[in-house]
C-alpha cells in the first residue's frame, strides 16, 4: 500500500504529517469461506492475491462491487441479470459478510501518532492490525478514528484486516416490490432505498462494505478535530468577519505548548496566492487533555462572495489551520475551501411557499432531486465532478439530497462549492419506510436512536464547512420521531445572527455578550426543516402535496390549476435514454419497444417488455388523462425511431416544465424540485442523464429554461414572455419571434423593440398572433430570440415545434426526407486526453424572411449581481477544477493547444430548404477493433448545447470538451431528425 515519504527533522527521522489514502492494492474474500482468525491473517498467515478465496477488492466500495468487478457475479444493472444474484433475505447476512485485508508503509518517530480512520462502513465491523483487534461500532453515516499508534510494527510494514457485517435488518424483499420492501432496512441507521423503490430495484447485498474513504493519518503530539468555520456580515455585505472554532487534543503525557495559527488566501493569477490573514495564538494543553479553542475573529473588507450558479461567480478562499508544538514542530495541519455567503430561508408570505435568500438577494429555486451517484457505491472525485457539472451546464441551483440515499460526501459537497450547486441534504427518514406504505411501516425510526443522533451529528461535522450546504431537512415526506427532531431542532438551532432575515448592518460583535461565538455552535447558520412537506414546502403541513410523477400535456404547466401551493419538492415525468444506450446496457429482447395498445376511449396504453418493465420504465401516455406523447409522431418503427421521439417528448416536457413554473416566478411560486435529475443505475425514468452518463434531449431542454434571463412562450396564454431572475434591470432589449413552416417559408416574423425588464420578475410582452392568423399551418417552428439593440449579441435563444390546438406532429415524419444543407467548421485544442473542440454549425437553407441581423447567434455573457460574467461559468466548468489537498490551494488549469489538424470545414449537402431540425452530436472511438453494435462512444462529454435546431440561414456556436482513454483516437459525428446516417464530422 502506500508508503508514507519522510521528512529530517530535528535530527529524528519523521514521517510526514497528514493523510494518506488507502484507496488501492484491497483484497477481499467472503467470511465463510476463510478459516484463518484475523489475528493469524495479519501476522503468521496473510493472503495474497493467488491465494484463494481471495479476490481484489473494490475500496471504498461494497461487496457486491466487489463480485461484479471480479465477475463472481453478472452486472445487476444489465438488463434482468439482478434476479440472478442472491439476495441477502435467501442467502442469509453471513453470504456477505466479507473481510477486507490490505497492508500499508508507517514507521513514526517516538513522538508521533497514527490513526487509522474509516469515513463510513456499512454496517459495522471489526478490524485487526498487526494482530491486535479492534471494534468499528454500527452505523452506515459514523465516522471511525482509531489511535493505532502502539499497534504499528516495528518494522513499518503493517498489515491489516477488515470485517464487515451488514446491516442487521436487511429486509426481505415481497413479491409484488414496493417503496423500500418490506422496510426492515429503516430499523437501522442506513440507506433505505436499498430493498428497491419504484425507480430502482433492490441490492443484494444492502451495500455492505467499506464504502467510503480509508486513509492513515500522522500527526505530532497535538491533533487538530473538527474545525468550524462561519462568516457574519455586515455593512451591506461590504464587511465580514470569520469565526473559527476547533478542538486540540494532546495526546502526549506532558503540557503541549502550541502555536495556533490561521491562515486565509486566495488565488489571484495562476499559481500567485494572496495572503489575506495570517494569525498566530498561544495555547497551553494538559496531557491527555481535549479542548475546544475559539480564534479570535477576522476581519475581511468586501471579499470576494460566494454565489449560488447563475447568480455571480463561485469565490472560495483557503482557511488553513496549524499547530505548532514547542520541542517537536509543526504537529498538525487542516485546510478547507471556504466561500463568504449568507443563506437565509423562510416561508414567503405572497406565495405561502419556502423562499431562499442568498447575500440578500432571492434565489429562484430550480433545482432537481438526487439518490446517489452510483448504487453499488462505486463513488469517485471523478464521477461526482461530471455529476455536478451536469447539474451546473443545466443552469440549475439547487440539489436536494433525498432521504433514502445518502448524506452526501465532501467529495460532492466539494464540487457543488465549485460549481454554485445549493444542496438540501436529509436526515435518514421517509414516510414510505417510517411510518406508512404496504405494510405499514414503523413510525418510530431506527431501533436506536441514539445511534441515529450520534450518526446526524458527525454528518454535521463532516459537512458543515461547505458553502453549497443550504438547508438541513428531517426526513422525506415524513417527519422524525418526536424525540429524533426535538433534538435535531435543538443541535441544529440557529445562532442569534442568523435568526433575523437580512440583518446585515450589525455584526456579531454588536450581538449580547452572553452570545457565544457562531462558530461554536454545531452547525448555527442553517435552517433545520422537520421534513420535505412542512413549513414552506407542498402544503406545509404535511399532507401528501408533491408530484405529479407522470406525462403531462405541455401547457399544463402554466396554468394556475396545475400546482396550487408555492414550492413543490418534487414533480417527476419520464427520461428514456437514447437508443445506444438501450443496446448497452440490455440484451437484444430489452430492444423491443411498446406495443401501442388503443382502449375504447382512444387513449393509448403501452405495454412494455418485461427487461423494461424491471428497469421502472414509466409510459410516455396516462389513459384518461394524457394521450401518448411519442405517438403524437406516429407509432415508432423500431428502438431508433422510439427513442429519437421519446428525446423530442423529453425536451418539449422538460422545458415546459420549467418554464411553466418560472412564468408563475414570485406571483405563485418560490421554486420547484425536479424529481429526479439522474438514475444511480440503469434506470429508465425520471432523469435526464443515464448511469452512463449520456445526456437525453431533456437535459438541454432545461438548460434552455433555466437560464439567468430567458425569452420563452406561455403555451397557455400564447403570450411571450421574458424571465430575468438576475438582480439587474434589463433594458435596452429586444425580441425577434420568426415562425417557420415545413416548406422552408416565414409566415410570421415581428421584431419588439426598446424592452426593459424590471429585476428578478417575469413579464408578459405581447400575444403571439400566429397561429390565430389566416391559414395557419398544422405543424410550424417558432424561434424568439432577446437581444441586445445595441450590439445585436443574443441574451437568449428559443426554439420550439408547435402544433395546432388539437393536432399532432405526424407532419413531421416526410419531414425526415428533407435534405437541409449544413455547413460545420471545427477548431480542435487539446492537451494529453483532453479535448476541446469549437463548433459552428451553419443552416446553408435559402432564407426568406426579412434580413436578420442575429443569424450568427452571438451570445453575450450576462452580468448579475454586480459579480458574475456567463462565460466565467463555462470557463470554470471546462478549464479550471479546485483542487484541495492538505496545505495546499491550487487550480488545475486545462491549457488547450491547437493541434497540428486543428481546423476542418464540413459540408452536408442538400437541395432543400427548410429548419435543420433536432441536431446533435456524439463523440465516438475512432477503432477498427470494434464489431458492428459495439457501443462505441466517449463518455462523458459536455456540450454547450446539443439536441438543437437551426433555421434557415443561422449559425450556432457549440463546444464540446471530454477526456479519452489512452490510445484511443476520438470522432465526433452530426445526427438529426433529418439526418438519418451519422455523419462524422471530425
Amino acid at each position: 500500500m502506500s508508503v508514507m515519504d519522510s521528512t529530517e527533522s530535528m535530527g529524528v527521522l519523521m514521517a510526514e504529517i497528514g493523510k494518506t489514502k488507502l484507496d488501492s492494492g484491497w483484497l477481499a474474500a467472503r467470511s465463510t469461506e476463510v478459516q484463518l482468525t484475523g489475528t493469524q491473517l495479519t501476522t503468521t498467515h496473510p493472503p495474497t492475491k493467488s491465494t484463494a478465496p481471495w479476490m481484489e477488492a473494490a475500496v471504498p466500495g461494497t461487496v457486491l462491487a466487489t463480485l461484479v468487478k471480479n465477475k463472481v457475479v453478472p452486472n445487476p444493472f444489465y438488463g434482468l441479470e439482478n434476479e440472478a444474484i442472491v439476495d441477502i433475505a435467501d442467502s442469509g447476512r453471513e453470504f456477505y459478510t466479507f473481510w477486507f485485508f490490505t497492508t500499508f508503509q508507517c514507521k513514526l518517530s517516538e513522538k508521533q501518532h497514527l490513526d487509522l480512520n474509516f469515513r463510513a462502513i456499512n454496517y459495522a465491523g471489526e478490524l485487526y492490525l498487526n494482530g491486535h483487534r479492534k471494534v468499528l461500532p454500527k452505523g452506515m453515516f459514523r465516522r471511525h478514528s482509531l489511535d493505532v499508534t502502539d499497534i504499528l510494527h516495528p518494522d513499518g510494514q503493517n498489515l491489516l484486516v477488515v470485517l464487515i457485517y451488514p446491516p442487521d435488518h436487511p429486509g426481505r424483499i415481497p413479491p409484488e416490490g414496493g417503496q423500500g420492501g418490506d422496510h426492515e432496512i429503516g430499523k437501522d441507521v442506513a440507506a433505505q432505498y436499498v430493498e428497491g423503490w419504484d425507480w430502482m430495484a433492490p441490492i443484494r447485498d444492502r451495500n455492505t462494505g467499506i464504502w467510503d474513504e480509508v486513509s492513515i493519518y500522522v500527526t505530532g503530539p497535538v491533533k487538530i478535530i473538527d474545525p468550524h468555520l462561519v462568516s457574519s456580515f455586515f455593512d451591506n455585505y461590504r464587511r465580514v468577519y470569520l469565526h473559527a472554532t476547533t478542538e486540540f487534543e494532546n495526546r502526549s503525557s506532558w503540557v503541549a505548548e502550541c502555536s495556533l495559527n490561521i491562515q486565509v488566501t486566495t488565488e489571484l493569477e495562476g499559481d500567485v496566492c494572496l495572503v489575506e490573514h495570517l494569525q498566530t495564538q498561544q495555547l497551553s494543553i494538559h496531557p491527555g487533555a481535549r479542548v475546544q479553542y475559539t480564534f479570535p475573529q477576522l476581519f475581511f473588507y468586501k471579499p470576494n462572495l460566494w454565489w449560488p450558479n447563475g447568480m455571480g461567480k463561485q469565490a472560495l478562499y483557503n482557511v488553513q489551520i496549524s499547530v505548532e508544538v514547542k520541542g517537536y514542530g509543526k504537529s498538525d495541519s487542516w485546510s478547507h475551501l471556504f466561500g463568504f455567503r449568507k443563506i437565509e430561508t423562510y416561508i414567503d408570505n405572497a406565495t405561502g411557499g419556502r423562499l431562499f435568500k442568498v447575500n440578500g438577494q432571492p434565489i429562484f429555486i430550480r433545482g432537481g432531486n438526487w439518490i446517489l451517484s452510483d448504487g453499488l457505491l462505486r463513488l469517485s472525485k471523478e464521477r461526482y465532478r461530471t455529476d455536478i457539472k451536469f447539474h451546473a451546464d443545466m443552469n440549475l441551483n439547487m440539489i436536494r439530497c433525498w432521504a433514502g440515499g445518502l448524506a452526501e460526501r465532501p467529495e460532492f459537497y466539494h464540487y457543488c462549492d465549485i460549481y454554485g450547486l445549493l444542496v438540501w441534504q436529509e436526515f435518514w427518514i421517509t414516510g414510505d419506510v417510517d411510518g406508512r406504505g404496504i405494510p405499514v411501516s414503523n413510525p418510530n425510526g431506527p431501533l436506536d436512536h441514539d445511534l441515529f443522533m450520534l450518526c446526524a451529528r458527525d454528518t454535521v461535522k463532516l459537512l458543515r464547512n461547505h458553502a453549497s450546504l443550504a438547508l438541513w431537512v428531517g426526513g422525506n415526506e415524513q417527519v422524525p420521531p418526536k424525540n429524533l427532531n426535538d433534538a435535531l431542532k435543538n443541535d441544529l438551532k440557529l445562532h442569534p445572527y442568523f435568526e433575523s432575515p437580512n440583518e446585515t448592518e450589525n455584526s456579531v460583535a454588536d450581538l449580547p455578550v452572553a452570545a457565544t461565538d457562531p462558530s461554536q455552535y454545531l452547525d448555527g447558520t442553517r435552517t433545520y426543516v422537520q421534513g420535505s412537506l412542512w413549513d414552506g414546502f407542498g402544503d406545509g403541513k404535511g399532507n401528501w402535496t408533491d408530484g405529479p410523477y407522470e406525462i403531462q400535456h405541455p401547457e399544463d404547466f402554466f396554468k394556475d390549476s396545475f400546482y396550487q401551493y408555492g414550492f413543490n419538492p418534487e414533480v417527476g415525468s419520464v427520461g428514456f435514454p437514447v437508443a445506444a444506450t438501450i443496446r448497452a446496457t440490455m440484451p437484444p429482447e430489452g430492444w423491443q419497444i411498446p406495443v401501442f395498445k388503443k382502449n375504447s376511449d382512444g387513449y393509448i396504453e403501452e405495454v412494455q417488455n418485461p427487461i423494461w418493465t424491471y428497469h421502472k420504465y414509466i409510459p410516455y401516455s396516462t389513459p384518461g388523462k394524457v394521450h401518448d406523447q411519442i405517438e403524437l409522431y406516429g407509432l415508432p418503427k423500431d428502438l431508433d425511431d422510439f427513442c429519437l421521439k421519446a428525446q423530442l417528448v423529453n425536451y418539449i416536457q422538460y422545458k415546459a416544465l420549467l418554464e411553466g413554473w418560472t412564468s408563475h416566478m414570485w406571483s405563485k411560486y418560490t421554486g420547484v424540485l425536479i424529481w429526479k435529475t439522474q438514475n444511480p443505475w440503469t434506470g429508465l425514468r425520471g432523469q435526464f442523464y443515464d448511469h452512463l452518463h449520456d445526456q437525453n434531449a431533456g437535459f438541454y431542454g432545461v438548460r434552455s429554461a433555466a437560464e439567468p434571463i430567458h425569452v420563452q412562450l406561455n403555451l397557455y396564454s400564447y403570450f411571450i414572455e421574458v424571465v430575468n431572475t438576475t438582480s439587474q434591470e434589463l433594458s435596452d432589449v429586444a425580441i425577434e419571434a420568426s415562425v417557420w413552416d415545413l416548406e422552408g417559408t416565414c409566415p410570421y416574423y415581428k421584431v419588439t423593440e426598446n424592452l426593459s425588464v424590471p429585476r428578478k420578475k417575469t413579464v408578459p410582452i405581447y400575444e403571439m398572433k400566429y397561429p390565430k392568423s389566416t391559414n395557419p399551418k398544422q405543424v410550424y417552428f417558432l424561434l424568439l430570440k432577446l437581444y441586445k439593440m445595441s450590439d445585436y449579441g443574443i441574451v437568449s435563444r428559443n426554439f420550439y415545434w408547435l402544433h395546432l390546438p388539437g393536432g399532432d406532429y405526424k407532419l413531421l415524419e416526410p419531414y425526415r426526407n428533407r435534405k437541409i444543407p449544413l455547413k460545420i467548421t471545427s477548431t480542435v485544442f487539446m492537451k494529453g486526453s483532453s479535448y476541446e473542440i469549437e463548433m459552428h454549425v451553419q443552416n446553408k437553407s435559402k432564407k426568406t424572411a426579412s434580413e436578420s441581423l442575429t443569424d450568427k447567434n452571438n451570445f453575450i455573457p450576462i452580468i448579475a449581481e454586480g459579480d458574475f460574467d456567463m462565460a466565467s461559468t463555462e470557463a470554470a466548468a471546462s478549464k479550471i477544477e479546485e483542487e484541495q489537498e492538505p496545505g495546499l490551494f491550487r487550480k488545475v488549469c486545462c491549457c488547450f493547444t491547437k493541434g497540428n489538424d486543428n481546423f476542418k470545414v464540413a459540408e452536408l449537402n442538400g437541395t432543400d430548404d427548410g429548419v435543420a431540425f433536432f441536431l446533435y452530436f456524439s463523440v465516438h472511438a475512432s477503432s477498427k477493433e470494434h464489431k458492428e453494435g459495439d457501443d462505441t462512444r466517449i463518455l462523458p462529454v459536455h456540450y454547450s448545447d446539443n439536441y438543437f435546431s437551426l433555421v434557415p440561414g443561422e449559425q450556432i456556436p457549440i463546444k464540446i470538451t471530454f477526456e479519452v482513454p489512452h490510445g484511443v483516437t476520438p470522432r465526433v459525428t452530426l445526427q438529426g431528425w433529418n439526418y438519418h446516417v451519422r455523419h462524422t464530422i471530425l
